[in-house]
């Protein structure tokens, strides 16, 4: 390929398998962007060593993956050209590098895409990789109606010219990775997936991703929708137990109708405030996303009230079980719909991510005069 291969490879606490894939990398062609997040001092030798083989910068205190990512992209578009491939590595020898050149050479044929190279997740892959990648597909599919096998792969590979787009994306660590994928198909940017081969090394103890804590932050938007939701929940039951007691005397059938859309039309207002400006930070207009939520509300009130009344008036289940039912029913199709329908477009954390690093959707960011207070940079041939 004629074009410019770049290798961003993010490293916190590398070791000797780093130097390897590096030698690997230079040798196969690639221009070598490597950065330093952060790491121990005791680590300086290794980074040494690494500045043989390409660029190194440095953060001066760990600021995670996604920011990682960040940097050697911003250093990409203010050095190289637009047309050039840039493919994300792993620092801890996860990835072959014949997998990376097929990854590019699929960008190259469609520089459009963001290209993954997908892991089998067969019998050989940790039990916490394999159960949490399958979590998270799931998760992923419902909430942008994209099929991914694999949404935690490191591999990646991308035209520059979508750099602009990419570094306007929020997140500093794990949960930028997700939201990477969460964004594209927003954005218009397909994905494609090759698949490639799956090494575990020493069961995977190398990685620092945090099981908890950095799931949180992968799946925040979707704990704080639920948070909402539930919260809206406690009121419309709260208020549907008071009106079922004071319409008891109207027979089940037409109590239960006016309780549940008494109550639904009090904690809609409260839920709809609180998705607009808590969970999904959006800045879509009030007047349309709000006649969107309201179309969304009569459709969920109808089928709510339909299936409500189907259990509690012609199966006979109890009122108040057949209320918890109902929602966990509609609990994912109002998630869904709400995400990709009511408060689609860019949020108001997008758009304040991209002002900090410089650049609106679309143009290129300007060079980071302050770099120099974030980073210490040394090229390829140049040691410490």
């Amino acid at each position: 390929m004629q074009t410019d291969l770049i290798a961003i490879i993010p490293a916190y606490e590398p070791d000797e398998i780093m130097i390897g894939l590096l030698k690997e990398a230079d040798s196969s062609g690639f221009r070598i962007v490597v950065v330093n997040d952060g790491s121990s001092r005791s680590r300086d030798g290794i980074f040494s060593r690494a500045s043989h083989y390409g660029t190194v910068l440095k953060h001066s205190e760990n600021r995670g993956k996604g920011r990682a990512i960040k940097t050697g992209l911003k250093y990409i578009e203010e050095n190289y050209p637009s047309d050039s491939i840039v493919v994300t590595l792993d620092a801890d020898g996860q990835h072959r590098l014949e997998d990376a050149e097929r990854i590019c050479r699929e960008v190259q044929k469609n520089p459009q895409a963001l290209v993954l190279g997908s892991r089998g997740l067969d019998e050989n892959v940790p039990m916490r990789s394999k159960i949490g990648n399958s979590i998270t597909r799931i998760v992923y599919r419902a909430v942008s109606g994209v099929a991914v096998h694999d949404t935690q792969t490191g591999l990646r590979a991308f035209s520059a010219a979508l750099i602009p787009q990419l570094i306007g994306i929020p997140g500093e660590r794990y949960e930028y990775e997700m939201n990477v994928l969460l964004q594209c198909p927003r954005a218009g940017i397909p994905i494609e997936e090759i698949g490639i081969s799956t090494i575990y090394i020493d069961g995977n103890s190398s990685s620092h991703f945090n099981t908890i804590k950095d799931s949180c932050l992968i799946y925040k938007e979707i704990l704080k929708f639920s948070a909402s939701s539930f919260t809206g929940f406690l009121m419309d039951y709260g208020l549907y137990a008071l009106l079922s007691l004071l319409t008891a005397g109207f027979g089940t059938a037409q109590s239960i109708v006016i309780s549940n859309i008494g109550a639904r039309i009090v904690s809609a207002g409260v839920n709809y405030t609180m998705n607009r400006k808590i969970v999904f930070r959006s800045d879509a207009g009030f007047a349309r996303s709000a006649g969107r939520y309201a179309l969304l509300a009569c459709a969920i009130l109808a089928g709510n009230t339909l299936v409500l009344s189907l259990l509690a008036d012609y199966a006979g289940m109890n009122r108040f079980a057949a209320k918890i039912v109902t929602e966990m029913l509609f609990f994912s199709v109002s998630y869904i719909v709400q995400r990709r329908f009511v408060f689609s477009g860019r949020s108001r954390a997008d758009k304040k991510e991209s002002s900090a690093s410089g650049n609106t959707a679309g143009q290129p960011a300007a060079p980071n005069r302050n770099r120099s207070k974030m980073l210490a940079v040394h090229r390829k041939g140049v040691a410490e």
